[in-house]
């Protein structure tokens, strides 16, 4: 008799990731939590690994380890993401050590992570990367461009996968938020003002909750949209459709 399916989640110890594995856990997933703070992902993870993604080392030695104790990995979620400090706005104001810091976790992370677990997809047949991009990443984000310019190649990144992969049973979808309440986005949502401002520009009139994007990661992961692969999945209330 075969074991759970095996989840490997980034960036899987607060915000989105948190409760990503949380949902995946309950779906009866075997659950890897990457981290560099991974003790925030007790109980939502089966394992929980501190993993720094901008490094190959430490990606391939946290997948391989993930591997070894819960088994192939069928499902990479690259969630793990950094929206840069406030200097990273507009083009010419961004230093270049903040644009690589922001392309390094948003891009280079998901490519690595994604190159350590296709042999392994390919030698099974299947396997589904689901990265979490933005609508960053189809619509400009005002004086974020280096935000803006990762998830757009995290978006890209996702469908050559799908499209080069596709032939060995491997699929590839991106899931992009709007604006989602976390800890990477509190210190706006906290201030009654700013979090009014933001909630304006949503039709629906309110952000979303990391669960809410814990659920499309789930219903992409359980295999239901099984024709699906190299599109991103929106969920943002309205705001891209302004």
């Amino acid at each position: 008799m075969s074991g759970p399916r095996v989840a490997v989640v980034t960036g899987g110890a607060s915000g989105i990731g948190l409760a990503t594995c949380g949902r995946l856990r309950d779906e009866g997933f075997a659950v890897a939590a990457l981290d560099m703070k991974p003790d925030g992902a007790a109980g939502a993870a089966a394992l929980a690994l501190r993993c720094d993604v901008t490094e190959p080392g430490d990606v391939d030695q946290a997948m391989s380890e993930a591997a070894a104790r819960l088994g192939p990995i069928d499902v990479l979620v690259n969630n793990a993401g950094i929206t840069g400090s406030q200097a990273a706005a507009r083009c010419h104001e961004t230093p270049v050590a903040e644009w690589d810091r922001v392309q390094a976790v948003n891009v280079r992370g998901p490519f690595l992570c994604s190159r350590a677990v296709l042999p392994s997809m390919i030698a099974c047949g299947s396997g589904h990367i689901i990265t979490i991009a933005s609508i960053a990443g189809l619509v400009a984000f005002p004086g974020r461009c280096a935000y803006t310019a990762s998830k757009g190649a995290a978006l890209m990144l996702t469908r050559s996968i799908a499209v080069d992969y596709a032939a060995a049973g491997i699929r590839a979808n991106a899931v992009c938020p709007g604006m989602v309440y976390t800890p990477m986005t509190s210190w706006r949502l906290d201030q009654p003002d700013l979090r009014a401002a933001v909630e304006d520009r949503i039709p629906a009139g309110r952000v979303a909750e990391p669960e809410e994007i814990a659920d499309a990661v789930a219903l992409l992961a359980s295999g239901r949209l099984g024709y699906m692969t190299g599109h991103p999945l929106v969920l943002d209330g309205g705001m891209s459709a302004l």
